[in-house]
């Protein structure tokens, strides 16, 4: 477009050259072939049209010159605001993307802040629960250790109480020690009630069996004799009861026992098992008291 523009201006120049030499040329033959008899009137007026045809000529070529100019300038101006306008687009069009881009970084910043706010709540609220647990396991460790401490000082007192214990059954004739307790077999022969009224003396009791280690213990140091034990229905026939008023459960009955003939209501054990027998009977007994008490 700007070349036709300039081809254009070419042209319209060229013309008005052309035009101004015919002038001219037109003005230098009438000169040529004007006959002397022109006045001087007629020389005025030639050079007054002249003079105008000159201006004439000049203004033509000024006012194409300036034409020339503005269209130059135009064109040139025209040319800097297609760039520009160009330039601008190309920016306003990156500066759009960038505008998406950011506004999706922003989307994702915002879903990850919300994701770091939830994992912060979470975490904050298993630390509590941990700090919750490690105050009631400091707690627990600290009721533990106590705990700890006053068994080992039972312990200690245990221990010093067997010994001193230990040291007294030396001193006790006929006494013999087993599994915390103290057993007592005696020589003489006496009813259920007297040999039992013996033990209550002697801070004992008829021995209680409560399960076979014990029993085989007892017909140990009993040698299989005939030894009361402190079972009796006294109260009710055929409810065995021991001496501390619990109900036998099980016991180690010779198979042909017990048969509650003649009231018998006291047992004693002897080498096939236990027996019932009159409590009026006179037989050998065992005591025994638990060293705890």
């Amino acid at each position: 477009m700007g070349k036709d523009e300039d081809k254009e201006m070419n042209i319209y120049a060229n013309e008005d050259s052309v035009n101004l030499h015919n002038v001219t040329t037109e003005t230098e033959n009438t000169r040529k072939y004007q006959t002397p008899q022109h006045t001087g009137i007629d020389c005025v007026k030639i050079r007054r049209y002249r003079a105008a045809v000159v201006c004439l000529v000049l203004l033509c070529v000024l006012l194409l010159t300036a034409v020339i100019a503005l269209c130059v300038h135009i064109h040139t101006n025209n040319t800097d605001y297609t760039g520009d306008s160009s330039e601008l687009l190309i920016n306003i069009t990156n500066l759009a993307e960038e505008k998406d881009q950011l506004l999706t970084r922003n989307t994702d910043l915002t879903e990850k802040t919300d994701q770091l706010r939830t994992k912060i709540v979470n975490l904050t609220e298993a630390r509590d629960q941990l700090v919750d647990k490690n105050m009631q396991l400091a707690k627990e460790r600290d009721g533990l250790l106590s705990s700890n401490r006053d068994l080992i000082k039972q312990r200690d007192q245990l221990h010093q109480e067997k010994n001193e214990l230990l040291k007294s059954i030396h001193g006790m004739d006929g006494w013999i020690y087993y599994q915390s307790n103290l057993y007592f077999v005696s020589s003489e022969k006496k009813s259920w009630t007297e040999s039992r009224r013996y033990c209550a003396e002697r801070g004992a009791d008829l021995i209680i069996i409560n399960n076979r280690e014990e029993h085989d213990f007892v017909k140990k140091i009993s040698a299989n004799a005939n030894v009361w034990i402190g079972l009796t229905d006294s109260e009710v026939e055929g409810s065995w009861k021991w001496v501390d008023g619990s109900t036998l459960t099980s016991g180690f009955w010779d198979p042909r026992e017990p048969n509650g003939h003649r009231g018998e209501n006291c047992a004693l054990t002897y080498s096939p098992g236990w027996a019932d027998y009159a409590c009026s009977d006179l037989f050998q007994w065992i005591c025994e008291k638990s060293i705890l008490k």
